[in-house]
């Protein structure tokens, strides 16, 4: 039977005028980022020998150009004489399975061929410690039984908590090569001791009884591109890491707003975020003793309206939105949102919001449940995901406020457009 909806819920939805807003962000880049990843390499690599085999650390965050950077670390390797071998390191991404990781990387362009390394994917761990005297420490077993392991990852604010250091290579080695059980053991015991009092005592013992080489650890930009480059040892893993997230913070892209009527997102997954959609960006993270984020940004409603294809179903974050369409539901691969909920005890995130039918209704529903706002007063936002804000469209009732913020400028005005179905298809501009 079709659904009946309030009488207010028009099929000709428009909404108010909207402005496409460019932000001018800082755009310092890394010129040469494979030549970069060699430098940085030869830093760390000293103690490599020739036939010695390298475990090299890789995740499933959104790196721009993670292949190039995976290639060059793998090749860096070579020219030493040495065996590289590549570790999914991102704990119970891609379903928990060996081939759901081998894939993901495969949709990165990380393979045996792209980078001359074997993948080993093998989801089995072993515990070397036990920290705070109740949880193990587990460890990926493939890359325990190489000589030397190094790691590569983005170094960013966190989704969950906020401390000194927070994403980066520390958690690599604690969540994403501790596997699924370890991603476990991390995200059971922060409940009891706190994200960054654990992940230090579990970084701490890595360190100590693991061949950890040296991590290379990236920075981007507002615009999702490569500004650091930077290379750490086990004795200043956390010093470097500590300054690295310093930068990555007063770089993180964020929308000029402190408060918003409506938030809308067209899509979000996990290779935007390990939430799916970035707190620090949309102020929403409600999940047990996870840090506040609405200093950023109070949205009194939050609609998603599409998954990303290299999520591959994983929904996680969309239950901290209060809409979602039709087409997000149908996409949403529940055991794989289910496995990476429970992991990391985000239950919340894996909630279902209301559904709409359709972007325009998913859109509509926004504006028509904030209260008797009128329709030009509404402070509306359209993003494209939570990784790139510096372009947007806001609704008419922002516009004193964008033309005040000196890094803001409207490129063009116009109304929404949507398909005979309601798709969104962006601004009609004029």
């Amino acid at each position: 039977m079709s659904m009946r909806y309030p009488s207010y819920m028009r099929k000709d939805f428009t909404g108010p005028d909207f402005f496409r807003v460019k932000m001018d962000f800082p755009d310092e880049r890394v010129g040469d980022v494979e030549g970069e990843i060699r430098r940085r390499f030869r830093e760390i690599g000293g103690g490599v020998k020739p036939g010695q085999t390298v475990a090299v650390g890789l995740g499933s965050r959104g790196i721009h150009g993670v292949d190039v950077m995976a290639r060059a670390l793998c090749r860096a390797i070579s020219e030493t004489g040495a065996v590289p071998f590549i570790v999914p390191a991102m704990g119970s991404h891609g379903g928990a399975t060996p081939e759901g990781q081998e894939k993901i990387l495969a949709d990165l362009n990380i393979t045996p061929d792209t980078c001359g390394a074997r993948v080993e994917p093998s989801m089995s761990v072993e515990r070397i410690g036990t920290v705070f005297d109740d949880i193990p420490v587990f460890f990926s077993k493939k890359a325990l039984k190489a000589h030397h392991i190094v790691c590569l990852n983005r170094i960013k604010p966190h989704s969950k908590f906020k401390a000194p250091v927070e994403s980066g290579i520390v958690k690599m080695l604690c969540v994403g090569l501790g596997k699924h059980q370890g991603a476990a053991e991390y995200h059971r015991g922060a409940l009891k001791h706190g994200f960054y009092p654990l992940l230090k005592e579990m970084g701490k013992t890595i360190l100590a009884r693991t061949p950890f080489l040296g991590g290379i650890a990236v920075v981007e930009n507002a615009h999702d591109r490569t500004m650091i480059i930077k290379a750490a040892g086990p004795g200043d893993l956390f010093e470097k890491e500590a300054a690295l997230l310093l930068e990555a913070r007063r770089h993180f892209p964020r929308l000029p707003f402190s408060r918003l009527d409506a938030l809308i997102i067209q899509r979000a997954g996990k290779d935007i975020s390990g939430a799916g959609m970035d707190p620090n960006v949309t102020g929403r993270a409600y999940d047990l003793m996870e840090s506040d984020f609405s200093e950023n940004l109070k949205a009194t409603r939050v609609a998603v309206l599409d998954l990303t294809d290299k999520t591959a179903g994983n929904a996680i974050g969309v239950g901290n939105a209060d809409i979602i369409t039709e087409k997000v539901f149908e996409k949403m691969d529940h055991e794989k949102t289910l496995i990476n909920a429970l992991s990391s005890l985000s239950l919340r995130k894996a909630f279902i919001p209301v559904r709409m039918p359709s972007d325009r209704m998913a859109v509509q529903a926004c504006f028509s449940t904030i209260g008797p706002v009128p329709e030009k007063q509404v402070r509306a936002v359209i993003i494209k995901d939570t990784l790139r804000v510096g372009e947007f469209l806001a609704a008419e009732a922002l516009e004193a406020e964008i033309q005040k913020n000196p890094l803001a400028r409207i490129q063009a005005r116009g109304r929404l457009m949507f398909n005979e179905r309601g798709g969104f298809k962006g601004l009609s501009e004029r």
